[in-house]
């Protein structure tokens, strides 16, 4: 194989070397092109995989763990929930559009695949800066209504809503943009399917759409980062048909209902070669594939082209003897394909054939067992010493007015209602949506079977992970957490999207390294264990990465979903509380960021204790009727969250924030949440049950909205937090 071949399918010498090892002989193209898709960074986690290791994964609820298509938690009542989130960044960032619709089409096979109908999906973006009229600036812009445009179109033709998520703005993230998308489904307990092929003889089932040219490479291309070279990479990003996805799930789920099938897997990133090659190495079998039996929708095909595409609404099964005529008439019923490529072996090898002739022979547990796992330097970054003691925005007395901070950071895309974006999509589908998107915190969906509420909240502050990776990363667990257990749910598991720069940096790795550590120790202390997740690196263009963002779904249960628990003011006159500590934490601040363009400072530890505390505290009062609503403080401290509430609700106040310096209303201390409470005596005797410090802030209803010296009238407030994004994006 010549050194140009091998170079251009991202394959070190090293790696080659164990590929002639593992061979025994040279590579053809073939088999050259699905090793170097099975051992991208993308498929096999070689930089990652060292500090994956650890994460805590187990607890009673906890019914399938990492390693599946998707984590599957006990919900009660016989019932399960399947969730996952995956990146989709590099083809969303090549081709918004069909980049973000296929990241949504690819969420929904890994959920409906594990034998769960899909009820929500959600999802979590960043762009770099938006406002302006230069091209970096309309760039963005575009790149935002391109991928708003293909999530709301896969989604909303999918006939499943989209119900919560977060979108984040900052110049780190001008070159390479993340696209993170959630899906969520219900199954009964005893109904779960899994990925595996055994059963000597037992068909290997094509079904679904035909394959085409359409995504080839994809997995490899995911699996670098963009520069002057490579950023005309179209024809690596997938092309999705959501009406074909849609067929897809009900047969899929019609299939499920009878006892036919062995395993079935969606042929994701890497295609064919990964769906094959996963199923049969997690049962130890051999598989045996007649490629040219594929079907397909471009001529000329071969089976390189067929092994590495990504054409999208396919999958794979592991059949029983003698049922496909069965298996058929579901799949014609829907109008897709649906044949026999291959059957299981036990001679451990990927054999492939093509009009008869043996093309590719692998064995296939040393292609996993052998997957190269680097040990990457790592090195503390040079810029956080020079950052540390920027905690205060290193300016001491400041000279601007907490009032003209205010509209400052009001005005902010960071904190501006997105209603440009949820109002695309279909958030009522199902009739299932408790909570409307743009209601703040968590998305609260029912489950008709069992009658709980499943309430879902995605969190990551980049600009805290940049200054410190490690409790950046903690504190996405805690905050998702907490959007959650402000719903009246309890927090069970999360899924998470970890999303860094260029792994062959050591800096990078640093930061990868200090937010696995976050995540370990968060998910430890606060008993939300990771069941499934997705790494995405080489973030980075040109030599700039991104900031940190390890991405976070929290998945919680509430037993009644009448007990749910909404955000915003509900009417004149209720108490409003602050509970939790302040103080004056302005490291990474929105504050710091907005006011003097810098990001810096030094984070306190989390106090893990005191975060559950608040959790548990909130969840037992709404249980006791006492709470009328309750919203974690977010971004902009207890200001700007107060304001939200107030925007949304069309309801006033005058509030009085007890502070050391006046600047602490925008405060973003850990471990708080706004509330609003029915029997103050009995709210005070339990707050202090649980340890935690609460300040009364003062009552719902004015024509004006005031905390401390900041004062503006609703409508003003309305029409900034609610109009300013989309005048942003007509720009």
């Amino acid at each position: 194989m010549d050194e140009q071949t091998i170079k251009a399918h991202k394959i070190s010498n090293k790696e080659y070397e164990n590929i002639l090892e593992i061979l025994g002989r040279e590579p053809n193209l073939l088999e050259l092109g699905i090793f170097s898709a099975m051992w991208s960074e993308h498929c096999s986690y070689k930089s990652s995989k060292k500090y994956l290791n650890g994460f805590p994964t187990k607890a009673p609820w906890v019914i399938q763990g990492p390693g599946e298509n998707a984590g599957v938690i006990d919900i009660g009542g016989d019932m399960a929930a399947v969730f996952k989130m995956e990146s989709h960044n590099h083809p969303s960032f090549i081709e918004p559009f069909e980049g973000a619709a296929t990241g949504v089409g690819g969420i929904l096979r890994d959920i409906f695949t594990m034998g769960a109908r899909v009820e929500a999906n959600l999802n979590s973006l960043r762009f770099g800066e938006i406002r302006g009229d230069d091209k970096i600036n309309s760039y963005q812009r575009y790149l935002l209504k391109g991928v708003v445009k293909g999530i709301s179109h896969y989604g909303n033709c999918m006939g499943i809503p989209t119900i919560a998520g977060e979108c984040s703005f900052d110049e780190s993230f001008n070159g390479n943009i993340l696209v993170n998308a959630f899906a969520l489904g219900v199954v009964k307990k005893d109904e779960i399917f899994y990925a595996k092929a055994e059963g000597v003889g037992n068909l290997v089932i094509y079904v679904g759409s035909k394959t085409g040219r359409d995504g080839l490479g994809g997995a490899v291309m995911a699996s670098d980062s963009f520069n002057d070279e490579n950023k005309s990479l179209r024809p690596t990003v997938q092309v999705g048909d959501p009406f074909a996805e849609k067929l897809l799930m009900e047969a899929c789920l019609e299939l499920f209902k009878r006892d036919l099938i062995i395993g079935i897997q969606d042929m994701g990133a890497a295609g064919l070669t990964s769906s094959s090659f996963e199923m049969a190495g997690k049962s130890r079998s051999g598989m045996k594939l007649h490629l040219d039996k594929v079907p397909m929708r471009e001529i000329g095909m071969t089976p390189y082209d067929l092994m590495l595409s990504e054409s999208q609404e396919r999958m794979l099964i592991c059949a029983k003897k003698g049922s496909f005529e069965e298996i058929k008439k579901i799949f014609d019923k829907y109008d897709l394909d649906a044949e026999i490529i291959g059957e299981v072996t036990n001679n451990g090898n990927m054999e492939l054939y093509w009009n008869g002739e043996l093309v590719g022979d692998i064995p296939i547990s040393p292609l996993s067992q052998k997957a190269p796992i680097l040990d990457r330097p790592v090195k503390k970054p040079s810029y956080l010493d020079e950052i540390s003691s920027l905690n205060l925005c290193g300016c001491g007395a400041s000279e601007i007015s907490n009032n003209d901070a205010f509209l400052k950071i009001m005005s902010d895309p960071n904190v501006l209602n997105k209603r440009f974006i949820y109002d695309q999509y279909d958030a009522n589908i199902g009739t299932n949506t408790i909570k409307q998107p743009g209601l703040l915190g968590a998305g609260v969906i029912r489950v008709k079977q069992n009658s709980v509420a499943i309430a879902i909240a995605s969190e990551c502050n980049t600009r805290m992970n940049y200054i410190n990776p490690k409790i950046g990363a903690s504190l996405a667990v805690a905050t998702s957490g907490r959007k959650v257990a402000m719903t009246g749910a309890t927090p069970l598991a999360i899924t998470d999207c970890l999303n860094y720069g260029n792994p062959e940096n050591e800096e990078v790795m640093w930061q990868f390294k200090e937010g696995c550590e976050g995540i370990k120790e968060a998910c430890k202390e606060l008993n939300t264990p990771v069941v499934s997740g997705n790494v995405s690196l080489y973030n980075e263009t040109d030599g700039v990465s991104i900031q940190p963002t390890p991405g976070i779904v929290s998945v919680g249960v509430n037993k009644n979903f009448k007990n749910s628990l909404g955000s915003i003011f509900t009417k004149n006159g209720v108490s409003v509380y602050l509970i939790g500590k302040t103080k004056g934490v302005f490291a990474g601040s929105l504050y710091q960021k907005v006011l003097y363009g810098k990001i810096g400072g030094t984070l306190p530890n989390i106090n893990f204790k005191e975060e559950r505390a608040l959790w548990d505290f909130v969840i037992s009062q709404n249980l006791d009727r006492n709470l009328e609503f309750a919203n974690s403080v977010g971004i902009g401290g207890v200001a700007i969250t107060l304001a939200k509430m107030a925007a949304m609700s069309n309801l006033g106040g005058y509030f009085r924030m007890e502070v050391e310096d006046d600047r602490d209303i925008f405060d973003e201390s850990f471990s708080r949440a706004i509330v609003g409470v029915v029997n103050e005596e009995n709210f005070k005797q339990n707050a202090k049950k649980f340890g935690l410090e609460i300040q009364k802030l003062g009552e719902v209803g004015r024509e004006n909205f005031k905390i401390n010296e900041v004062e503006i009238s609703l409508k003003n407030l309305r029409n900034i937090y609610l109009n300013d994004f989309e005048n942003i994006l007509r720009a």
